[in-house]
């Protein structure tokens, strides 16, 4: 019995020891300083929608954009006629997305789309070609594509069945990057690290570790 006993005591020492000695890495507890994301948002319309749209007649901005986006595609129509415009496969959406650091122009990302609208569903719609925009006004990134959506919504009067939200959606890789955002790291040759968890012991751990090494 007690040979068990002293060998369960070196088996929980040993343990003891191994997961002491492994510390844990720099990069998952601090990050350099200036390397971040930047979150990037867009005014955008969907359409192919299976009459689960916006109510024209409610949807004023998205009657607005409909008519904007045909102007701008040389149909012509007459201001005064704007109302007459009655159309049940199209929604008005936010598009939002994370622009991750060191991206470069030409590369994908991803963005998420949600109904600003009355519209009911968004499952089968295509996202038309939407800027995004970063805080200072500037277009990062283009959105279009058509839009994956967790959830389904089906049902009458009588009764409806739904799962999720299925006004919001998603477009994996449905973003080109246009711009870079400049990042400035390692100046006067020294890195800035912040610690996700800002604490004075962590901080004192990390810089001895870092002298002792280098």
């Amino acid at each position: 019995m007690k040979k068990y006993t002293l060998l369960t005591m070196l088996i929980l020492f040993f343990v003891f020891v191994s997961q002491s000695a492994n510390g844990a890495r720099i990069k998952d507890i601090a990050q350099i300083h200036g390397v971040r994301d930047n979150q990037l948002i867009g005014y955008g319309i969907v359409t192919g929608l299976n009459g689960t749209g916006d109510d024209m007649t409610k949807s004023v901005f998205t009657l607005q954009a409909i008519y904007n986006m045909m102007t701008r595609h040389g149909i012509t129509i007459n201001p005064d006629n704007i109302d007459d415009i009655k159309i049940e496969n199209i929604a008005a959406v936010m598009v939002i997305g994370t622009l991750p650091p060191f991206a470069k122009s030409g590369s994908r990302m991803d963005v998420q789309v949600s109904s600003i609208g009355d519209a009911g569903s968004l499952a089968g719609g295509t996202l038309l070609m939407t800027p995004l925009l970063g805080p200072d006004g500037n277009v990062y990134s283009v959105a279009q594509g058509p839009i994956t959506i967790g959830a389904f919504s089906y049902g009458g009067k009588a009764a409806q069945v739904q799962q999720n939200h299925p006004t919001v959606g998603r477009i994996a890789g449905g973003a080109i990057i246009e711009k870079s955002v400049d990042m400035y790291i390692g100046e006067d040759g020294q890195l800035q690290y912040q610690l996700r968890d800002a604490d004075f012991t962590t901080a004192s751990n990390m810089a001895a570790s870092v002298n002792k090494r280098f």
